[in-house]
This record gives structure tokens, sequence and C-alpha cells, in this order.
């Protein structure tokens, strides 16, 4: 498969310019560090997940043929609330399937920004999204195996080597793969000694799994669906994002569910930042794998804020 290009991230970038906000990027004190920790703040970003970038490119593309017939989705919810929320602004219908384990929040935020929502069993919304598309001629948009989605996200590692220059680590959030492939991509072709960490949940360790034994593997959705992280419950990364990961990516490590429950405490009382759980898994792994990490400064991603109120004040109250 041909991987994505920095030519294209940076492509990509122009196209999302006046769709997407720049995230700060926040110090962040840490002692078990050499270095201050530096959290990329995509859960400010527009529609509350890095999602955005990704969603806006694919939009972006579309020629006006493919605008007026509309586009298809599949998405557990941050993905969907932020390709209606770009298509929205560009006058494109959208058709988002959605799982039935997805929070109703998210759900409801795809809405929102509107979307028409369909909700499946999580076996059936990329089936039944594809069969939608063929059905009514439209385009489907992947959540993450996508070179365009890819593109977008890769904008982020761009922001972070313009906001802080040297970057010895930066650790991402996987779920599909798409954040990771396109930063890998960006950081390895402008600062190639810079290492790219990819962070699952153990409950939800397929990509872990994979990259040790050296092929990509597939776990059932009764395994993914036990975490905390609901947008890193992908049963497998894509086919294109595995090829992106395996070529340019450094190591992928898991975190339990009282580590990403942590670190979304450390997250909101240190950095003041209401971040999801699949958000604080980078931040997570920096807490409990730091001496694996190398050398600093370290970024951690924190990939979205999209979270129900009530249940974020029961985590952080334990």
């Amino acid at each position: 498969m041909t991987l994505t290009t920095v030519d294209e991230v940076e492509a990509a970038a122009a196209r999302i310019r006046s769709t997407c906000v720049r995230t700060p990027l926040l110090e962040l004190p840490d002692p078990a560090l050499d270095a201050p920790l530096w959290i990329k703040a995509e859960s400010l970003q527009r529609t509350g997940s890095f999602k955005l970038r990704g969603a806006a490119n694919a939009v972006a593309v579309l020629d006006e043929d493919a605008r007026r017939r509309g586009i298809v989705t599949y998405s557990a919810g941050n993905h969907g609330r932020a390709l209606a929320h770009a298509a929205r602004a560009a006058g494109v219908a959208v058709t988002v399937v959605m799982p039935d384990t997805a929070p109703p929040a998210k759900i409801r935020a795809t809405e929102a920004s509107g979307a028409v929502v369909m909700v499946r069993r999580p076996d059936d919304i990329m089936t039944h999204a594809s069969l939608l598309a063929d059905r009514e001629d439209r385009t489907l948009v992947p959540p993450f195996d996508d070179p365009h989605v890819i593109a977008g996200q890769g904008t982020v590692g761009l922001e972070i080597l313009d906001q802080l220059g040297e970057v010895g680590t930066v650790v991402v959030p996987v779920g599909g793969g798409g954040l990771l492939a396109g930063l890998a991509v960006s950081l390895k072709s402008l600062r190639p000694e810079t290492r790219v960490i990819g962070v699952e949940p153990e409950l939800a360790g397929d990509l872990a799994e994979g990259f040790a034994l050296g092929r990509r593997a597939t776990w059932s959705r009764e395994l993914t669906t036990r975490t905390l992280a609901d947008g890193l419950r992908a049963a497998a990364v894509g086919e294109l994002t595995w090829e992106h990961i395996t070529a340019l990516v450094d190591d992928v490590l898991t975190v339990s569910e009282d580590a990403i429950v942590r670190a979304m405490r450390t997250l909101a009382y240190e950095a003041r930042l209401v971040v999801e759980p699949s958000g604080a898994v980078a931040t997570a792994a920096v807490q409990h794998h730091h001496r694996s990490l190398g050398r600093g400064p370290v970024v951690a991603i924190a990939s979205g804020g999209n979270v129900d109120l009530e249940a974020f004040a029961s985590l952080l109250r334990g």
C-alpha cells in the first residue's frame, strides 16, 4: 500500500485551516521525567477531538458530484460528530452509523451537528454504512483507514514541531490508528529521531499484540467493549494504518483502566482539562511507563474531551 507523505499532510493543513483550530501545547510538570511533560490539547479542538482534522480534509477533497450525493460513515462518536460538523459547513448531507454501545451524549452531539444517525450493533456498523453508501450512491468516509483522514490527523504533528521544536517522544492514543499513522508520517519525515509511541487500553490491546507478533491482530468486540475508553474499542487497526504503523512507529504500550482514570484526574487537576478516557491513555502511559519512553521532551496527545459530565465527575471522585 502507498503510505501518506508529509507533502499530503502539509496540503491537508492548508485545506483545514479555516475549519480547525490550532490547539495549545500545555506544560505539565512531571517529577518522574527528566523534562516537562507537554500535553497537546486536542480535547479543545472544535467538536472536542482531533477527529475534525481528518474529517475536514476528507470533505475538502470531495468533488462537486460527491458533495451533491452526500456522504456516509460509521463511528463510535467523535469521527461522526466531526464529519457532521465539517459536512454541514460545506453543505453536504451526512449519515452516521453508530454502535448501540456508544455513549448517549455522543449520539446526541452527532445529531446536533447535523447528521442523520442510525444505531446498530457494534459488529454491524461498518457493513451497514458500506451497504448504505452503495445503495444510495454516496461516498463512504471511514473513520481512520483512509489516506485523506490520515493526512488530516497528521497535522497534529506539524503543529507540535512548530510549537515545541525539539521533541524527544510523542505518545499517541490508538483505536483504529489514523492519528498514530498521521502523526508518525509528519514527525518521522521532519524529525526522524523523534520516538513515536502508540498507547491502547490493556482491555483493547489488539495493536500491541499485533505489533509484538509482527502481524495485524483482531480482537472480538466482547473483549474491546470492556474498556472505559469507548473511542478506542476498534477490533483492529485498519489495513492502511497498520502499514504506516509498522513502517514508522517505534513501540506500542498498554495501560490499565485504573491508570486511565488516574490520568484523567491528573489532566483535570493539573492542566484544567476535561479529557475523556480515550484521550487520557497517552498521559497514563507517560505516568506508568516513563522509564521506557526515552529522552525528553515528551508530548502526550489528549485526543478528545467528549465525555458525559456526570460520568466524568464520578470518575474524578472515584
